[in-house]
């Protein structure tokens, strides 16, 4: 790498320092820390997304409690020598100041290393502010030509760079770092700046250079899955890419890393399980009822592509205090694939508009018609809330072909909502329940779309018209990412609706029965043992009834149940699968029932290192197996969460359509393509 490309990509990774200082201000403004320092540290305000304050919480929440296990640990052994913290990176962070008001360095002090330019704009920052002034206490005139821009009693700044060790350890040294006295060295987001060599240098050289100590890193892996790869493009795109990432994917290979540079211990999670093995239930509960959210596949894909990690050295720093044994999180390690599902492209541009959104919802009108409306997506050149029907039309044997219309006619328009369910009707009529305009306004009102015929200049072209189908106004209907499956009762077409959120409840466990022929609410008896709030869950019809399997529980757990609302005499009954080996939990995924065979297409699940491919669970014997999907002819990454799935049975066939999701602080990504999968080894299994 040129001079001059080293001087941009430096420029590159000090402006992620910049956009971290302003996310972490906004974390603090609206509550999820008390942090009354990140505001005055860095120039300027923002207020960012309830995901991104989502994802920056859990990794400061995950650093707090490593910075706060050495210190307990270090300052609470009497005549123990003053403890060290090393922040490598440390920016415009606030460390330092939140330690001074706690209290917590009465026997510890902080030192800061980062950029020159970095570390200079926050000295003068902090000079100029008289709040912090007050903390930090008298200054020490320093040497203009030193590395070191600000020192006081318990607080030094340096400005270095971390790839030239042999001037980080002698400015260190000469700032009064013992390396013998215990020292925790703390790198957020900073290793994976670094060329691969200059990280492992580091690594190396801190397990050299002191006798007891701990290093606690936060940053990235799991590049190869879509949303690492959607993750990877992004920071490209900053000129700050990801290093290290192919040859430490994950926190095994993480561990090993540390290992082998000489510390003596090291244990490593991803931000699920730190979440869930160390943060009480209560605060949890604060956190994801501080702001409306409705963004949950890309909270879990966010912290499974995150990591926190602590190596040890010295008998004073045990690993098993920093991270202490808790309620076991539950890892799936999934058996051997037993097969493969091939995924090619049946539709793409040329062909017309593909289905660029998520949160929509998909009906099969006839063999040759499939109409999807709602979501998120691209419309008009902007993200938006798609107010436009896609239409995908089979117009051979083979192939098929897409357009997006308005609604049409002088009736009701397409009010632009998300996560609501779309239901045949017949072979020009869908029914719509439920769905959200914004995660605190439920879309009200059942519509009724129907696609028609339409003269104009001399072509004949399909049309969308809307009408409302029902009340106004119906509070039962006031809920997304539920489910809406066809079941028969004394001979009677119904709809089963299930579960799904509300504004004023996150998860609901409610169910209700539309009759079709008089679009009334109607009271059908269940028996049978209720069934586990849920939503985001799939649902299918079979043998009169519906099966359902997983979704997010209370909790924003996700669940493996597999449930079968069956058909009685006297009604239906609550009866719950058993499957083995059980069912991984997950949710927004797709299912369908071919061939006796329950598959559940895709998702989100936090409990495996591995991306959902296609479960397959024979209803007869309640035996599982994992198919994945082979994505070698298709355009990459492909992300299998808020899609839609439509059964060709007849060619033992798939259709997926739309998928994607608001990436964290990557961006939205939108699967560009409709795809096939290819079913028939099933059949030939039989």
């Amino acid at each position: 790498m040129g001079p001059r490309n080293r001087e941009r990509r430096v420029g590159a990774v000090q402006n992620t320092n910049d956009s971290s200082a302003l996310s972490k201000s906004s974390l603090a403004a609206r509550g999820y820390v008390r942090d009354a320092f990140a505001a005055l540290l860095v120039p300027g305000t923002t207020r960012r997304a309830p995901l991104i304050h989502r994802g920056y919480y859990v990794r400061a929440r995950a650093v707090r409690h490593c910075v706060r296990a050495f210190l307990e640990q270090t300052c609470a052994l009497p005549g123990a020598p003053l403890a060290q913290i090393v922040s490598l990176g440390a920016g415009s962070d606030s460390l330092y100041f939140r330690l001074k008001t706690a209290g917590r360095l009465t026997r510890a002090a902080v030192w800061e290393v980062d950029f020159p330019d970095v570390a200079r704009r926050k000295a003068e920052r902090i000079r100029d502010t008289p709040e912090l002034c007050a903390l930090t206490g008298p200054l020490q005139k320093g040497d203009p030509a030193s590395a070191l821009l600000f020192e006081c009693l318990d607080y030094r700044i340096l400005g270095l760079d971390l790839r030239q060790l042999q001037r980080l350890d002698e400015a260190l040294a000469a700032a009064g770092l013992d390396a013998a006295a215990p020292t925790l060295l703390l790198a957020e987001a900073v290793l994976t700046y670094l060329e691969p060599e200059s990280a492992a240098a580091l690594i190396a050289w801190a397990a050299r250079r002191f006798s007891n100590a701990l290093f606690v890193i936060y940053e990235q892996m799991k590049p190869c899955d879509a949303f690492g790869q959607f993750m990877q493009q992004h920071f490209r795109q900053l000129n700050s890419p990801l290093h290290g990432l192919d040859s430490f994917p994950d926190v095994e290979a993480q561990r090993r890393r540390f290992l082998q540079a000489g510390w003596t211990a090291c244990s490593a999670m991803d931000m699920n399980e730190f979440y869930r093995r160390f943060l009480p239930a209560e605060e949890r509960q604060r956190i994801e009822n501080l702001e409306p959210f409705d963004e949950f596949e890309e909270w879990h894909l966010k912290c499974a592509h995150y990591f926190i990690l602590a190596a040890s050295k010295g008998d004073a720093l045990s690993q098993t205090l920093v991270f202490p044994p808790t309620e076991a999180f539950l890892w799936v390690d999934l058996a051997s694939p037993s097969g493969v599902f091939p995924a090619r492209v049946v539709m793409s541009d040329s062909q017309g508009p593909n289905l660029k959104r998520y949160g929509h919802a998909s009906a099969l009108l006839s063999p040759g018609v499939i109409l999807s409306a709602g979501g998120f997506g691209e419309q008009g050149g902007q993200h938006c809330r798609v107010s436009k029907f896609h239409l995908l039309l089979r117009y051979c044997d083979f192939g098929w072909k897409g357009s997006q219309i308005c609604s049409w006619g002088p009736g009701a328009k397409w009010d632009g909502r998300l996560y609501h369910t779309m239901t045949r009707l017949s072979d020009t009529q869908v029914l719509v329940l439920g769905g959200r305009l914004s995660p605190v306004t439920p879309a009200l009102g059942i519509l009724q779309l129907c696609v028609c015929k339409r003269e104009d200049n001399g072509t004949e072209d399909l049309k969308v018209t809307v009408t409302k189908a029902g009340p106004e106004e119906d509070s039962t209907l006031s809920r997304w990412r539920h489910s809406t499956t066809e079941v028969s009762y004394q001979n009677q077409k119904y709809l089963f609706v299930y579960g799904g959120r509300s504004v004023m409840e996150p998860v609901l466990s409610d169910w209700h029965f539309l009759h079709v022929g008089t679009m009334a609410w109607v009271g059908i008896p269940v028996e049978g043992e209720v069934p586990e709030a849920r939503h985001s869950h799939s649902a299918c019809s079979w043998q009169g009834g519906a099966l359902l399997a997983g979704g997010l529980g209370a909790s924003e757990e996700p669940l493996s149940s597999v449930l079968f609302l069956k058909p009685i005499s006297c009604g239906f009954l609550w009866e719950s699968m058993d499957i083995k080996p059980p069912v991984t939990p997950r949710y927004s995924h797709t299912a369908h029932v071919l061939n006796g065979k329950l598959l559940l297409v895709g998702g989100v699940w936090i409990h495996s290192s591995s991306v959902p491919g296609v479960t397959v669970i024979d209803l007869t014997t309640g035996l599982s197996s994992e198919y994945q999907i082979d994505v070698t002819c298709v355009p990459w990454p492909l992300m299998l969460h808020n899609h839609t799935s439509i059964l060709l049975p007849e060619e033992q066939q798939l259709l997926i359509l739309g998928g994607g999701g608001n990436c964290f602080s990557f961006g939205t990504y939108f699967n560009p393509c409709t795809l096939t999968l290819d079913l028939s080894s099933l059949s030939a299994e039989q």
